[in-house]
């Protein structure tokens, strides 16, 4: 017999666990196994009540674990860690059992074969929970100084934000002037300042301050150590290079993205007449009155959407995914090809509409500014080619009016091209950073972690991570300074303690583990004359990576041992 006291609780979770998981009869299951002394459900164990409930049962009982079967542990797992810490129990005697997403979710069909599922895995968390051990956060002071890499408004904006609450920085961008995109816009939506004034101000500002440094014309060669206290070369200069050593306490990066070049064949692209969106804006940027092109007056255009974007790769490059921000881009320049000449003729050729949000103003504003939209199928793109006269002839079946054939003459055909990932190879290898399957640095979580990554002390924001205007890479941005500023203004950060630990009178050093690790946490040491592992608590996320490939056995994870999970699956075979 155990003996452990346990406290188990299932939530209901409004129905989307009850209605379809019989809740009462994985209580009356868990009741019934060793170790534990209180079994109870909740309608939401997360409420404050039930939070509330949960501490006076472990003081009343003394209860040494806990055991919370709801939903997933990305969304609640530090709320009942609170909830141990506030009853004095060690938060990591506690386990979250998913039976919302991994069992009611999974089995909308089958009650009975769900609930059976539930009552195993619940029974595999008492198990897990019969063998936690009192685990402490691992501590790391930390060095209060920062690296913003990447110069454009994202970064800018980063650095001056870190400035602002008393942390030093370095500031290093590729090219050999800071702005990036923006400084190369005119006037921008939707509040209308032109973005090269908007980078003149902001590097006005870093100017200002003491404690930034910027190097442009540099790149990040090199990173050791851990979080808050990285090690990093920067190599500064082309022909004749200087290296710069720093030393940082978290790092955001802030990239920015590329655009996409059509192939020359795709919608003429290369000839006369057809260019992309960032061409087209550039043209009405230079241009102090009536637009033209070539010296000829523009009176007509025909935007194409979605250009490289949201289908399988046909053409080199091409990309799957949305890239959000070019419909209002593109919507944008047409209300800025107005202001320039009133006369002109623009119809919008498109997939699907996606001025999000506010800028769905900008539509209902280019259309009453006399732009004309026009709906092509998936199967059914535009087709462009050379008109009698010399011009462009574009012809699209327009699904607004089921499918007629209808055919434009025009002076210009603007291609709307997506962000797609910047070429970063160099810095993903020193840096370790993770990509997402389009390309772009990934994220731990979208809603509840955005601009972590699981290299901890290391952020990403802006156009980096996934197509964003302006304004949602500043919002980042400054997510990014947030984050980076709690761990480094409280001069120190704890780190999660599940993470691998050696055995050293076992291990025989192989580097069997060394190899398997993707984060470079282990390395050797010798120990009274014999070699063995060593793993930098600091570098190690507990990826367990490194656990079967030891010949010795010497190496278990702290909080998922074995024992621990070897106890799982008997509970669940049972």
């Amino acid at each position: 017999m155990s003996d452990r006291r346990i406290g188990v609780y299932i939530c209901h979770c409004g129905g989307n666990i009850s209605d379809y998981v019989d809740v009462e009869a994985v209580r009356e299951a868990a009741g019934r196994e060793a170790g534990v002394v209180v079994a109870k459900t909740a309608m939401f164990t997360c409420s404050d009540a039930t939070q509330q409930e949960m501490v006076e049962d472990i003081r009343e009982n003394s209860l040494d674990g806990l055991v919370v079967a709801s939903c997933s542990p990305k969304l609640h797992l530090y709320t009942f860690r609170d909830v141990a810490k506030r009853a004095g129990l060690n938060p990591y005697r506690y386990t979250q059992v998913n039976v919302r997403e991994q069992c009611s979710w999974a089995h909308t069909d089958d009650k009975k074969g769900a609930t059976e599922k539930a009552v195993r895995l619940v029974r595999a968390g008492i198990a897990r929970t019969s063998l936690t051990d009192s685990l402490e956060p691992v501590i790391i002071d930390t060095v209060p100084r920062a690296l913003v890499v990447g110069a454009g408004i994202a970064g800018l904006r980063a650095a001056l934000g870190l400035s602002d609450i008393g942390i030093s920085v370095y500031l290093v961008e590729r090219e050999n002037a800071v702005g990036g995109r923006v400084a190369g816009l005119g006037s921008m939506y939707p509040h209308g300042r032109n973005g090269n004034s908007i980078i003149s101000q902001l590097v006005s500002e870093i100017g200002k301050r003491e404690n930034i440094v910027a190097y442009t014309g540099a790149e990040v060669v090199e990173k050791s150590g851990s979080v808050g206290n990285f090690n990093v070369k920067v190599r500064v200069g082309g022909d004749k290079p200087q290296f710069v050593d720093l030393n940082v306490g978290s790092i955001v990066v802030a990239t920015g993205f590329d655009t996409f070049q059509p192939g020359n064949s795709e919608y003429g692209f290369g000839t006369g007449g057809v260019v992309t969106l960032d061409q087209f804006r550039e043209l009405l940027d230079r241009s102090g009155g009536v637009p033209a092109y070539n010296g000829k007056e523009i009176k007509s255009v025909a935007y194409i959407y979605c250009v490289g974007s949201r289908r399988d790769p046909g053409v080199e490059e091409a990309k799957a995914y949305c890239s959000r921000y070019c419909c209002n881009a593109a919507v944008h320049a047409s209300l800025l090809a107005v202001e320039k000449n009133s006369r002109i003729h623009q119809y919008h050729l498109y997939r699907d509409m996606r001025t999000y949000g506010r800028y769905e103003l900008m539509f209902d504003q280019a259309r009453e500014a006399g732009s004309i939209f026009l709906r092509f199928g998936e199967d059914a793109p535009p087709v462009v080619s050379q008109s009698a006269g010399g011009g462009l002839r574009v012809s699209v079946k327009d699904l607004l009016t089921f499918g007629e054939e209808v055919e434009m003459e025009v002076d210009l055909v603007v291609l709307v091209t997506p962000m797609k990932p910047r070429q970063n190879g160099g810095l993903v290898d020193v840096l370790k950073l993770p990509l997402g399957k389009d390309g772009f640095f990934n994220e731990i979580h979208p809603k509840l972690r955005p601009v972590e990554t699981v290299v901890d002390g290391v952020f990403i924001c802006g156009s980096c991570q996934g197509p964003k205007n302006s304004s949602e890479s500043v919002a980042s941005a400054l997510a990014a300074v947030t984050q980076a500023a709690s761990l480094l203004k409280k001069g120190y950060v704890e780190l999660e303690p599940l993470m691998a630990v050696v055995d050293r009178d076992i291990c025989r050093w192989c580097g069997e583990c060394a190899r398997a690790c993707p984060y470079g946490a282990i390395s050797s040491e010798e120990i009274q004359g014999t070699e063995v592992a060593s793993v930098n608590e600091a570098v190690c996320k507990g990826c367990s990576g490194c656990t079967p490939v030891c010949p010795k056995n010497a190496i278990d994870l702290k909080g998922y041992t074995d024992a621990q999970v070897k106890a799982m699956i008997e509970a669940l075979a049972e």
